[in-house]
């Protein structure tokens, strides 16, 4: 009875001030969402205005002069249509247009072929595999840049290597870069030489192919080019659609080769009797050497135009060829 009262007061002085704990409440669905949200902008907000100050912007600029008379110095001039009714008279811009559809139609498909090709040999096992695979790959990583393309042009010109290589077989047509007729050749060679990179891609889809299909395929007696036809291209299919949008888009958009190849500034810039002229190589001559920008935007315009259109083309062309694993197209 004595230590009673002693031992309620510490009882009481062991209870929280406050009353007991309660636990957090949970914040609110839409403020947390807010705020993750808050903070996916805050880090794309350099790629957005990288995008709007760098990409939007010179493209609805080019869009608007695409309609002006605009040299650079003058303040633009509305002119509506003249440029693009201009550009579809001038008999140099069809020439471009049909360089370019050449340079398109035949650089692109032999490029293919040969990094399938090379591909189908690289995908065997064999001693210094690795070794192979990269030496194929580097032009690729080197063949964009300005100091190939001048090599190339040192390789392709007259009384080099090209050159003594054709007369040592009894042909004496000449270093190729000099030739109009030849130019454009030097540049489909320069393209097919840098191979390396749909032949990765290649590479990549052979290797998802499943070899109990050829297993099958040998125990019917299918011989080599039927296991090809008949399993390897429908199982590369996707890949292949892949290397040939990616490959005409870019042979659409070919020029510091065939600027620097068809010998560049000084008044022979789209090579020899206009051979290498291709429609980007035309578009930098009216744009920076003519300084008619107007009319380069209305042809940058129709480029892209051109390019949408073909590549809406591929889009819809695979369905027929194009074959997925699930058994669609």
């Amino acid at each position: 009875m004595i230590h009673a009262p002693a031992t309620q007061a510490r009882a009481k002085d062991a209870e929280p001030r406050h009353g007991p704990d309660t636990p957090p409440r949970p914040s609110d669905p839409k403020t947390r969402g807010r705020r993750e949200n808050l903070a996916g902008y805050l880090f794309l907000s350099p790629w957005i205005a990288g995008f709007l100050l760098l990409t939007a912007g010179p493209m609805a600029a080019s869009l608007y002069f695409a309609f002006t008379d605009y040299n650079l110095f003058d303040a633009p001039r509305w002119i509506g249509l003249d440029n693009f009714s201009e550009m579809f008279g001038d008999p140099r811009w069809r020439h471009s247009v049909r360089v370019t559809l050449w340079y398109v139609v035949v650089g692109t498909p032999v490029k293919l072929l040969v990094a399938l090709g090379v591909a189908l040999l690289l995908a065997q096992k064999r001693r210094g595999q690795a070794f192979y695979r990269a030496a194929f790959y580097a032009p690729s990583l080197i063949g964009a840049s300005v100091s190939v393309a001048i090599v190339w042009k040192a390789i392709f010109s007259d009384d080099a290597i090209v050159d003594r290589t054709q007369k040592a077989f009894g042909v004496d047509a000449g270093g190729w870069t000099g030739d109009p007729d030849l130019v454009i050749y030097s540049l489909v060679a320069l393209t097919v030489w840098q191979f390396g990179a749909p032949m990765v891609i290649f590479l990549a889809g052979l290797k998802q192919v499943p070899r109990e299909l050829y297993e099958a395929a040998d125990v019917d007696g299918a011989g080599r080019f039927r296991q090809f036809w008949n399993i390897t291209l429908p199982m590369i299919s996707p890949v292949l659609f892949f290397n040939v949008l990616l490959e005409t888009i870019h042979s659409f958009q070919i020029f510091s080769a065939a600027y620097i190849v068809g010998g560049g500034a000084g008044g022979n810039a789209c090579g020899p009797a206009d051979g290498s002229m291709v429609y980007t190589c035309y578009l930098y001559v009216q744009g920076f050497e003519n300084s008619r920008m107007g009319l380069a935007s209305a042809m940058a315009w129709m480029l892209l135009v051109a390019v949408a259109l073909v590549t809406a083309v591929l889009f819809r062309s695979q369905k027929r060829w194009v074959h997925y694993e699930e058994g669609g197209r």
